[in-house]
């Protein structure tokens, strides 16, 4: 510093410059900028951890782009971990840019990292506190201060004092008002510091630390800190720290005393780093304690060079648009007015973000809050993500997955997003372990959701959105080891050791088929072969099973064995088999219900089982050894005898005996595949069922839905589904009893059953108008609830049925056996003259029922005719002269040429001209030359009856009408027949 280009501010005299600010305000940032370039200190000190000092050179690197925090954690325990958030609005990061920039030295002071970590995990035991007993919100950072107090003394938010002391309710507002609109001070850039720290001079005399407890040790730190500086640098050193602590360290106190507060803090060893960060981390609604509403408006604050408003209000219009809303020019206009209206009648000097969102509200919304609440997501807290270059320190674990993330073209992103993976592609192959990984490990980058477009195995639908936490999460999964592969592998081998239930083991060898972890599968597939062989539960059993199963089909995907899955699941099943009938006894209603969807999920399980043994039971037999069906597990059974399945189902006295054990025990590989290959799964799995629907001990839920899944399968016709539904309906059957068979048989889907086949409908129809009023009442919540699962066109089909009654259905159904299936007795005109328009439209046709349409037609069709007569008697007469008057041209002779040069001969029409020769109109009076076989044609004049002959020398009658302009040499005996002359 020197005085040549520096203004050191006066007001305090001699001593460092206080900068006291509001983290992550715009308004604070764009403040201390302008009151560094115009002290330009020595040396820059901020609040912050003191151990990331060497952290503070990355800052210049380009690649380290905010939003970003100091991650610090215990190196033994890496989820004990606090974070120090920073966004380039704020003040802290704005402050390390400059010294970097300028060249000067910059410096954390705050509590080490170390002894806020120790401090926290002591809080969380309830053990005693040295010093004050500071308290704070743990894994918040020692900024997180959320306004509740553990101490007798309330904690006091300083910005709600204020703005309460102001007149305002919203802190929010009021500091927008007196410090995001202002600005930095012009002719005086220190003044807003100066005001600031006054007024937090002021709480802190009336609160004293407010109910910080833990700010009191930081800031003897800091003061500690800033006295080791100023022997170094002088002065000439700048402070930039929250306004709060201000007053503090501009408090005289001694090294003793601040010593003493430090005395015998807790201490652990820790390692920090940078990490990315978001702006929605910044948001308060986060659980920050120290953070802001508006992250995303505040960095448009920062980074417009002017017209704030108008520029957010184009960015609300552009993504609107982007939404499909229309939203003009003249929208963004429009609200502009608005917004600066509305500051004027609040009185305030810009139009704050309360004043946008209503104009937003009334202009581009058209009073709807649905487009704001998009706004408020995408603008106002925003979904930055900053980025961290690798040359920041990161465990190996994290190096790893960075390396993979770039290879796989698999970009974090703060935006939830989905993504399609094809698993016949390496690329997406190689996305999917890795996702399955992270899972494994606890690192939730993504969540698999349902895929839309397919349901083949081959297809997988993510869900991906990363969070700030998540680097913790990689940091903590670092003990596994120091590669993905390896951490997934170790972290599966260790969970399947430590699993509590087989189905946990099971679902456990899932995740190693889906992550691709064929080294560790060995391992959890002894532990499920162990567990299996002691768990005689069904119920366990039965939860393993389907995910068992499903791994099999990952195999012709990914690649996978699956043939040590193939023998296990076979086990298991025999095992349920067997001991799933006496399981399914002596049951009330919540375990009959939960054992209802352990049915269920064992007939699909069962299904998918069968197919892969028939697929692969060649191969299976022929590996299994000639020692596999004699080895036993743990048990001490004997696998090889004869049908445990079909027979033991069918045996009440039947349960897991000890000789279950050996089909899942350890030698499941291969005993299990060649005893299921002697006899179809799918026969005893039927057989199990048909003991389940004939036994009384069984709840009716149970029966209802065995005799459901047999009638699906085709196991039992329509006539024997509806005599079982009748015993079960008798007059002899509890209510409740026969109200859950109903619920087990038409459950679920079991809608369309009800339609498509009346007969079970009505019996259904009879046994309910049978039950008495007293037992309707305790059978009608679990009616109600069977009938509401179904579909609301179902529901109102089957009222449709119900109405009609039993006497229409039973005619409606005689009528359907008469008749062809798929139509009715008669045709329905009603329907068919509903389509005539438009196929009339199709075809080119007219409506008959149009009369008008009709006679037009019937004209039109009789002139088309009289013309064609006429056009056909013009060319036989061309044809029968033309032997006679060749044209040399050969071409037809014109209508015109053949009346000019004679060809046409006259006629008379009656009109009374002459006394003599008087014929009928349209008829001809024959001349000499038609008596000598002379053939003719009728004059062209219209109505003229007269003949002329067409031969060279012949002679030819003359009309007399006026008009007819034909002439020839008749004769006198042809004139005179013809009526001409006197």
């Amino acid at each position: 510093m020197t005085d040549d280009d520096s203004r050191w501010p006066k007001t305090h005299g001699c001593g460092p410059l206080l900068l006291g600010v509001r983290h992550h305000g715009p308004g604070s940032a764009r403040a201390v900028r302008t009151a560094l370039d115009a002290a330009r200190p020595a040396a820059v000190l901020i609040e912050g951890p003191l151990e990331a000092d060497t952290l503070i050179p990355l800052a210049a690197d380009p690649d380290l782009r905010p939003p970003v925090a100091l991650l610090a954690h215990a190196v033994d325990e890496p989820g004990r971990s606090a974070f120090w958030p920073f966004a380039e609005f704020s003040p802290e990061w704005v402050a390390i840019r400059w010294a970097l920039e300028h060249g000067v030295p910059a410096h954390f002071i705050d509590l080490p990292a170390a002894h806020t970590l120790a401090w926290e995990e002591k809080e969380k035991k309830g053990e005693a506190l040295p010093g004050p007993g500071p308290s704070t919100r743990p894994g918040a950072g020692p900024d997180a201060d959320d306004g509740r107090g553990t101490g007798e003394q309330v904690r006091v938010d300083p910005l709600a004092v204020l703005a309460e002391t102001a007149g305002y309710d919203d802190p929010e507002r009021w500091w927008e008002d007196v410090v995001e609109h202002r600005g930095p001070g012009e002719r005086d850039p220190f003044a807003p510091f100066a005001a600031l720290e006054e007024a937090m001079g002021a709480l802190r005399e009336r609160y004293g630390a407010g109910g910080h407890s833990r700010d009191l040790v930081r800031e003897a730190h800091m003061r500690l800190r800033l006295r080791t500086a100023r022997k170094e640098f002088g002065d000439g050193v700048a402070v930039v720290c929250g306004a709060w602590h201000v007053p503090a360290l501009r408090e005289k106190t001694t090294v003793t005393a601040d010593r003493s507060l430090l005395k015998g803090l807790p201490k652990v060893k820790t390692d920090l780093t940078w990490v990315p960060w978001t702006h929605r981390r910044l948001a308060r609604s986060s659980g920050y304690g120290a953070g802001i509403d508006s992250p995303g408006w505040y960095g448009h604050l920062f980074h417009a060079p002017d017209r704030p408003v108008e520029r957010w209000l184009t960015k609300v219009a552009r993504l609107l648009r982007e939404e499909d809303r229309i939203v003009s020019s003249a929208h963004v206009i429009e609200a502009v007015r608005l917004a600066e209206t509305l500051a004027a009648l609040r009185g305030r000097p810009l139009p704050g973000l309360g004043e946008t969102t209503d104009a937003v509200r009334a202009v581009m919304g058209d009073g709807s809050d649905v487009p704001l609440a998009l706004v408020h997501d995408r603008l106002v807290v925003g979904d930055a993500l900053g980025e961290v270059p690798e040359s920041a320190p990161a465990v190996p674990l994290q190096r790893d997955l960075a390396r993979q993330q770039r290879s796989l073209r698999l970009k974090p992103e703060a935006l939830e997003r989905e993504l399609e993976l094809d698993l016949r592609g390496d690329t997406d192959a190689g996305r999917s372990r890795l996702l399955h990984r992270l899972r494994l490990l606890g690192v939730g980058w993504g969540e698999p959701a349902r895929s839309r477009g397919s349901t083949g195995t081959f297809r997988e639908t993510w869900r991906l959105r990363w969070e700030p936490e998540l680097s913790l999460r990689v940091a903590e999964a670092g003990v596994w080891g120091t590669t993905v592969l390896g951490a997934a592998q170790a972290r599966a081998e260790a969970d399947a050791t430590a699993a509590g239930t087989l189905a946990d083991v099971t679902a456990l060898a899932e995740q190693c088929l889906l992550a691709g972890l064929p080294d560790a599968l060995p391992v959890v597939m002894r532990v499920l072969a162990d567990r299996a062989a002691l768990d005689a539960d069904v119920g366990h059993l039965a939860q393993a099973l389907p995910a068992l199963v499903r791994s099999l089909r990952y195999g012709d995907v990914r690649g996978t064995d699956t043939g040590a899955l193939a023998g296990v699941a076979a086990g298991l099943a025999e095992r349920i088999f067997v001991g799933l009938p006496p399981a399914c006894t002596a049951l009330d209603t919540d375990a009959a219900a939960e054992m209802r969807a352990h049915v269920d999920a064992v007939h699909t399980a069962v299904s998918l089982l069968t197919e892969t043994l028939a697929a692969a039971g060649a191969g299976a037999g022929g590996s299994a050894g000639p020692g596999a069906g004699a080895h036993a597990g743990a048990g001490a059974g004997d696998p090889g005898r004869p049908a445990a399945g079909a027979g033991a189902a069918g045996d009440p006295n039947a349960g897991a005996g000890p000789g279950a054990g050996g089909c899942a025990g350890g030698g499941a590989g291969g005993g299990a595949v060649a005893h299921a290959g002697r006899g179809d799964l799918r026969d005893r799995w039927r057989a199990v069922l048909r003991a389940l629907s004939s036994r009384d001990s069984v709840p009716g839920v149970l029966r209802g839905r065995a005799v459901r899944l047999l009638l699906d399968d085709g196991e039992v016709g329509p006539d024997e589904a509806a005599r079982l539904m009748g015993l079960a309906l008798s007059p002899g059957t509890p209510p409740a009893d026969a109200a859950a068979w109903i619920e087990g048989f038409v459950g679920g889907t079991g809608g369309l059953l009800l339609v498509h086949d009346e007969r079970l409908l009505g019996l259904v129809d009879s046994w309910l108008t049978g039950v008495s009023a007293e037992a309707f009442t305790d059978v009608l919540p679990l009616l109600r609830r069977t009938f509401a699962a179904y579909e609301p066109g179902v529901r109102r089909t089957l009222g449709e049925l119900v109405r009609r009654g039993p006497g229409e259905r039973k005619a409606g159904r005689a009528a359907q056996r008469a008749m062809t299936p798929g139509f009715a007795a008669e045709p329905d005109t009603e329907r068919s003259d509903a389509v005539l328009p438009v196929l009339r439209l199709l075809l080119g046709l007219a409506d008959p029922t149009d009369r008008d349409a009709a006679q037009r037609r019937a004209a039109e069709r009789e002139t088309a005719e009289r013309d064609a007569a006429e056009r056909e008697t013009a060319r036989r007469s061309s044809a029968e002269c033309a032997p006679d008057r060749p044209d040399p041209t050969g071409r037809e002779p014109t209508a015109r040429e053949m009346s000019e040069t004679g060809i046409f001969g006259t006629g008379i029409r009656e009109t009374g001209i002459h006394e003599k020769g008087r014929v009928e109109a349209g008829t001809a009076r024959p001349n000499a030359a038609e008596r000598a076989g002379c053939p003719t044609t009728a004059c062209p004049t219209t109505a003229c009856p007269t003949i002329r002959c067409h031969r060279t020398a012949c002679g030819t009658t003359r009309c007399d009408m006026s008009g007819c302009g034909t002439s020839g040499r008749g004769t006198a005996e042809d004139n005179s027949l013809a009526g001409v002359g006197a």
